[in-house]
């Protein structure tokens, strides 16, 4: 880390606090700024969560005049591809409309505070194509509906700033960890296999491509990049952009291998048309150079660490059920 940090704010307002990330994201922030107040919000009622509706410009208005936060993590969105594909208009509602509510209320009733906004690597899209490890000044070029909608807000966050908005815009690659849905491909995997292990699924893996090499991180290490910008907001400029990838691409195939080899089962694997996506990318990788340069973060768990907490989650939710 640099040598110096600054005052690290004392009122932290999360949003989307009850997903994946949201609660990965509290969970650090009480280890990592336990000085802090933490107010997270969902948009389905959760014990000890605010409800909000982000698409709701009053509910966003008021709620950020009340609490009126030093720092706001805005996590809430649709946040998968599926998601995007499947429901285009609320997609551009959550992932556009509600950011900006959410950015307007902040920039008129807390103006100091600092807007962390989680973007996506999906917004490269197509400049993946080249095969090289993308960085900041990659052209953004989303190829689906999910991607689309975070270049969108992603630019219109840094046009905010432009008129005096606090932002900081982190553009996550392949997000991993224990919690997370069946919806992405890691936690499909392991989900299968928690499964056949149990006897609650024949000895068979659907899968979809293999090939595809991705850029993974371990969800943990992403929140602590959210927290190193946190305790470093007043040194970095606002509407600044940064990558958080490990710069290693990963093929699918190897993953699988690799949960495989954690597991007690040895099952066929066949494809399914239905997991295949249509122009799919070979490579997608980044470099996250400047997150290192302005915050001294790169990824901290183990590829394998990783692997095995999502396989356990997995063991355990099921454990869970019976």
């Amino acid at each position: 880390m640099p040598e110096t940090a600054f005052a690290t704010p004392r009122r932290i307002l999360v949003t989307g606090a009850g997903g994946f990330v949201g609660r990965h994201m509290l969970a650090t922030l009480a280890r990592d700024l336990p000085q802090a107040e933490v107010i997270g919000t969902a948009h389905v009622p959760t014990p000890g969560l605010e409800p909000l509706d982000v698409t709701d410009a009053g509910a966003a208005d008021a709620l950020v005049e009340r609490i009126a936060p030093d720092a706001c993590i805005h996590l809430a969105a649709i946040a998968t591809i599926a998601g995007g594909r499947s429901d285009p208009e609320g997609a551009w509602r959550v992932n556009v409309s509600g950011t900006l509510a959410l950015a307007r209320a902040l920039r008129a009733h807390v103006p100091h505070c600092t807007l962390l906004f989680a973007s996506s690597a999906e917004v490269y899209g197509a400049s993946f194509r080249d095969g090289a490890a993308l960085d900041e000044t990659a052209l953004p070029s989303p190829m689906n509906t999910y991607a689309a909608t975070k270049a969108s807000a992603d630019l219109a966050l840094g046009a905010m700033a432009a008129d005096g908005l606090r932002v900081v815009r982190l553009r996550a690659f392949n997000q991993t960890g224990p919690g997370q849905t069946p919806d992405y491909v890691v936690a499909a995997f392991a989900r299968q296999i928690a499964r056949i292990e149990a006897g609650r699924q024949e000895p068979l893996m659907r899968v979809g491509a293999l090939a595809p090499q991705r850029d993974f991180l371990d969800v943990r290490d992403v929140c602590a990049a959210y927290v190193a910008c946190l305790r470093l907001a007043d040194r970095l400029p606002a509407g600044a952009i940064l990558n958080l990838a490990s710069g290693t691409p990963r093929r699918i195939g190897d993953i699988l291998d690799s949960l495989l080899a954690l597991s007690r089962v040895t099952p066929q694997v066949e494809t399914s048309q239905a997991l295949l996506r249509p122009n799919d990318i070979a490579v997608a990788h980044g470099d996250a150079s400047r997150a290192y340069m302005l915050l001294g973060w790169r990824p901290g768990f183990d590829w394998t660490t990783t692997l095995r907490d999502v396989l356990d989650d997995w063991r355990g939710r099921l454990a869970s059920e019976a």
